[in-house]
C-alpha cells in the first residue's frame, strides 16, 4: 500500500491504473472508507486512467505526524489535505469524484484553486458548508434526520461513539441508503479503518465545528475564511445525488445551481441512498467519463 508524506499527514492511499495515465482521485466519506469505490476504481483504470484513493484523515491508516496538531474534521481540513495530497504526488490537475466529506474536499479545492481540477463529480451537489448560517433550525424532519450530529455534540455522543462506533455506524448505513442490502464482510472490510486512533476525534470536532460549537484549527483560518463566501465552483461538474438518500433527500428543483457557474448538470440516480458509489458505480463512471476524465 502506497503513502505519501505532507507537511501534516503520512497519507495511505490505493493505486491503479497506468501510471502515465490521467489522474483521477476518489474521495469516501463519513462513515465509510477507501472500499466504497471498489466498483468504481477498476473500470475507471481499465479505461486508462490513474486511479487514487486515499483514506482521510482520521480513516484507516492515514495517520498524523504530530501529536500536536489538532485533530480537526473541519471542512478546511479536508480541502487543505487534498492539495497538499496533490502536491506531495506532483499531481498538477486531476479529476475529482467525492461525497460527504470527500464531495466536500473536491468542491473545495474546486472552488479555490481550480486550475489544479480538470472535472469534478461530486455525489450530493455543492458541499461546502455554509458556517454562518449553519444556527438557523432546520424543518422538523431535517433535524431528525441529524439526530447523530445533536449526539456527537454531547460529551455522551463522544463516548458512545467511541464504544459504539460500529453499532452506530452501520445503523447510520441502513438508514442513509435503505435500499441498498449489504452484507456482513462488506461491513466489516470498512469497519476496521475506524479502529484509526484518531476516528473519534476528528468525527466529534468536524460535526462541532460546523455548527460554531468547537474551534478550528488557526493555521486553517484563512481557507475558511474564503470558504464563509461561499465560492462558486467554475470547474466542468457533475452532481449526482441519490433519490433515496436518508439523511438529505434531494428536492425535485436544483438548490445549488446558481453556485456553478461553468458548464454544469445535476442527475437524480434512482433507488440509489447516501452510499452512491457503492449502490449505483456506473453513475459514477459514465459521469467521469463524459467529463473526459479518460481523455489524454
Amino acid at each position: 500500500m502506497p503513502s505519501v508524506r505532507t507537511a501534516t499527514l503520512d497519507i495511505a492511499y490505493e493505486a491503479s491504473g497506468p501510471e502515465g495515465g490521467p489522474v483521477v482521485v476518489l474521495l469516501h466519506g463519513f462513515p465509510d472508507d477507501v472500499r466504497t469505490w471498489d466498483g468504481v476504481a477498476p473500470k475507471l483504470a481499465r479505461a486508462g486512467c490513474r486511479v487514487l484513493v486515499p483514506w482521510l484523515r482520521g480513516y484507516g491508516p492515514t495517520r498524523f505526524l504530530d501529536p500536536a496538531t489538532p485533530r480537526s474534521g473541519q471542512q478546511a481540513a479536508l480541502g487543505a489535505d487534498l492539495l497538499a495530497f496533490l502536491d506531495a504526488l506532483d499531481i498538477r490537475q486531476a479529476s475529482l469524484a467525492g461525497y460527504d466529506w470527500g464531495g466536500r474536499a473536491a468542491c473545495i479545492v474546486a472552488a479555490l484553486w481550480p486550475q489544479r481540477v480538470r472535472a469534478l463529480v461530486s455525489i450530493g451537489g455543492y458541499n461546502i458548508q455554509d458556517i454562518a448560517a449553519a444556527a438557523r433550525p432546520a424543518s422538523a424532519m431535517a433535524e431528525y434526520r441529524y439526530w447523530y450530529q445533536w449526539y456527537f455534540h454531547t460529551e455522551r455522543g463522544r463516548f458512545g461513539l467511541a464504544q459504539n462506533r460500529r453499532e452506530i455506524c452501520r445503523l447510520l448505513w441502513q438508514l442513509w441508503s435503505p435500499n441498498w442490502r449489504f452484507d456482513d464482510p462488506t461491513f466489516a472490510r470498512t469497519a476496521t479503518s475506524w479502529d484509526n486512533p484518531d476516528f473519534i476525534d476528528v468525527v466529534i470536532q468536524s460535526y462541532r465545528h460546523r455548527y460554531g460549537a468547537a474551534p478550528g484549527d488557526p493555521a486553517l483560518a484563512p481557507i475558511e475564511q474564503r470558504l464563509a463566501l461561499q465560492p462558486p465552483i467554475t470547474v466542468p461538474t457533475i452532481a449526482l445525488e441519490g433519490a433515496a438518500d436518508g439523511v438529505a433527500p434531494p428536492p425535485q428543483a436544483d438548490p445549488d445551481a446558481h453556485r456553478f457557474t461553468g458548464p454544469y448538470r445535476r442527475r437524480l440516480v434512482p433507488v440509489a441512498g447516501h452510499f452512491l458509489p457503492r449502490e449505483a458505480p456506473d453513475a459514477v463512471i459514465d459521469a467521469l467519463l463524459e467529463l473526459g476524465a479518460a481523455s489524454t
